[in-house]
């Protein structure tokens, strides 16, 4: 096919060509301007920040919520089974925090009444006696067996793989898929409202834990995160409502109080209506020995694009 060309020849730059070019370029770059997202939070340690990401511009349903960075190439994540760490009961999420000695634990998954895990659960190599879910495809992982892959991921188990008898990774947690890689929102749309953690992997390799402050539903958080979070490569929940829950070591909240500007992550986190129940599994994050020591400061603003 031979192209015609001669619009290009029968154009003069001139000061209103240059104009109407300028227009014509507006217009087609806008759109992939507004889908940016800044992020500027206080960062806790070398590869930790904390920030509160409001997406009522975009996402009218959904209140702020509070986003935790983690780079797992200088963070550790290790898995926490109650029974494992030779407890009768589980803690709640400020005893595990306290007992660990993390930075940061979060929840880790779906149970039962009796606080059998529902789905994969690995901690240090080994299974903490817990079966493969068939329909829950979301699979936390972190700490490769070969030291080679990534130190941490969200793996779709509708797409990738997890040998049980050879487990690739030392640490496993698996709950629900949320956000896919291809854009598809995995849960239905129940109405169904509650407070949510998710669990997120970014396109530059870090890690994002999401906390809600206020209650949605699953299917609106979703659509928000594909729709005004597009560096999010795909997005797991972990167990949501009173389960849901999040904490940072006094330490980190402390040294906060030296450093400059207003941290509205804290009473975000502090002032929560949740009561904390005990919880059987949970994931803790700490700095890897290897890793020099953690310098507070301000964030750069991270933009999200």
């Amino acid at each position: 096919m031979v192209r015609d060309n001669s619009f290009h020849w029968s154009l003069p730059i001139t000061p209103v060509a240059q104009f109407l070019m300028g227009i014509i370029f507006v217009m087609f770059s806008g759109p992939a301007t507004t889908t940016a997202q800044t992020l500027t939070g206080d960062q806790l340690g070398d590869g930790l920040s904390i920030s509160v990401w409001n997406p009522h511009t975009q996402c009218p349903d959904v209140a702020p919520l509070v986003a935790i960075e983690i780079d797992p190439d200088r963070y550790r994540f290790t898995v926490h089974y109650y029974q494992q760490d030779g407890l009768s009961d589980p803690p709640d999420i400020r005893q595990w925090q306290e007992r660990t000695g993390h930075d940061l634990v979060f929840n880790a998954g779906l149970f039962r009444e009796n606080y059998a895990y529902l789905g994969l659960l690995y901690g240090n190599g080994h299974s903490l006696g817990s079966k493969r879910h068939a329909t829950w495809l979301g699979l936390f992982v972190a700490e490769p067996a070969d030291g080679r892959s990534r130190r941490a991921r969200v793996l779709d188990l509708s797409f990738d793989t997890f040998d049980e008898q050879h487990a690739p990774y030392r640490e496993a947690a698996q709950s629900l898929m949320l956000l896919d890689r291809t854009g598809k929102i995995r849960v239905r749309q129940t109405g169904k409202r509650a407070h949510q953690t998710l669990v997120a992997e970014q396109d530059n390799g870090h890690l994002l834990v999401l906390k809600t402050t206020e209650v949605v539903s699953l299917h609106a958080l979703g659509e928000c995160l594909r729709d005004a979070f597009p560096s999010l490569r795909q997005v797991m929940a972990m167990d949501g409502g009173s389960s849901s829950d999040v904490a940072v070591s006094p330490s980190l909240r402390e040294a906060t109080s030296k450093m400059a500007g207003f941290h509205s992550w804290i009473p975000l986190l502090e002032s929560s209506t949740i009561a904390h129940i005990g919880l059987p599994s949970v994931i803790g994050i700490s700095p890897r020995r290897d890793q020099p020591a953690p310098r507070l400061g301000r964030t750069d603003e991270i933009v999200e694009k």
